[in-house]
């Protein structure tokens, strides 16, 4: 016990003689910035330690040094704060009310970017595929002709959806906030007669994608007929097992009949593209969404900005 106590007694004088090193000092509270403390008798014991004397412990030359690297980002913190806002240029921006086309071979990728532009320009979306399924499925006369062509596997005739994309280009919502044509017009005799009517787009996207891959896109599409949301049997299936049971395959997404389409589709491509030279854009879409995105915007801009 005699023995405890001794070296705890020595201990605390030890501790007790040494506690001037953790004083406040003025050199040290000026060189760090703090606020010096209301005078008090005696040493101020800081238990914190937020007030030790720092260069007792780390040494003169290595305070010095964080002092100065301290200041020169106190200086450049103050720099920053007080340099004006930035002049640099943003990017140039688009106009509004945009008039766009995309075209592509089935399966190229054309409804994922108009999904894409269609929420970055505002623009109303306008596909001649909806359409005309809208009107099979109400069993228009329209519909029945254009369920017999598309069963055949073979493209709808112009004179079935002229009429109906012209009159629809001159509505209030497309005059307004623009259109995005997607697939059409898919022969001349679209283009020139859209041109005759008087509609001219902006720019013209045309999504380049080789026939096996999109065969192969093709063939592994299913439609879910509750959401009407395109799912892929190879690449995005669905997780959901009551999803997949009620998939369904469209009649004309069967390898002869894609064949079938995409010779009808080349046939037709390069004249469509001609009629609008001056502001085709082509655009690889065999790369991921994303960057087929980005290769949109960037095309769109470079024609309308």
């Amino acid at each position: 016990m005699k023995f405890t106590l001794k070296y705890t007694t020595l201990a605390l004088a030890v501790f007790a003689s040494s506690a001037s090193a953790f004083a406040p000092t003025s050199a040290n509270v000026r060189a760090w910035g703090v606020k010096p403390l209301a005078a008090t008798e005696g040493p101020l014991l800081d238990t914190n330690f937020d007030d030790v004397d720092v260069s007792r412990l780390l040494g003169y030359n290595t305070v010095q040094k964080i002092i100065k690297k301290n200041a020169s980002k106190a200086k450049k913190a103050e720099r920053a704060a007080a340099a004006p806002a930035s002049t640099e240029a943003a990017p140039a921006s688009v106009k509004s009310g945009l008039k766009l086309i995309i075209s592509g071979a089935p399966a190229s990728g054309k409804g994922t970017q108009c999904e894409i532009i269609k929420e970055e320009y505002g623009v109303v979306h306008l596909s001649t595929g909806d359409m005309l399924r809208a009107a099979v499925a109400a069993g228009t006369e329209v519909g029945l002709q254009a369920k017999e062509a598309m069963d055949a596997g073979k493209l709808v005739s112009d004179d079935i959806i002229i009429g109906v994309i012209s009159d629809r280009l001159k509505e209030d919502d497309c005059k307004t906030n623009g259109w995005l044509l997607d697939g059409f017009p898919r022969t001349p005799a679209q283009a020139e007669a859209l041109a005759a009517a008087g509609l001219e787009a902006d720019c013209f996207l045309f999504l380049n994608v080789p026939d096996e891959v999109l065969v192969e896109r093709v063939v592994g599409r299913r439609t879910d007929p509750d959401t009407g949301k395109i799912y892929h049997m190879t690449f995005s299936p669905p997780e959901d097992d009551a999803v997949l049971a009620r998939l369904e395959q469209r009649s004309d997404d069967t390898e002869e009949k894609v064949k079938v389409r995409l010779e009808q589709f080349h046939a037709n491509v390069d004249a469509v593209k001609g009629s609008y030279s001056d502001i085709s854009v082509e655009i690889d879409g065999t790369a991921a969404p994303t960057d087929v995105a980005k290769a949109v915007g960037l095309a769109i801009t470079s024609k309308v900005a």
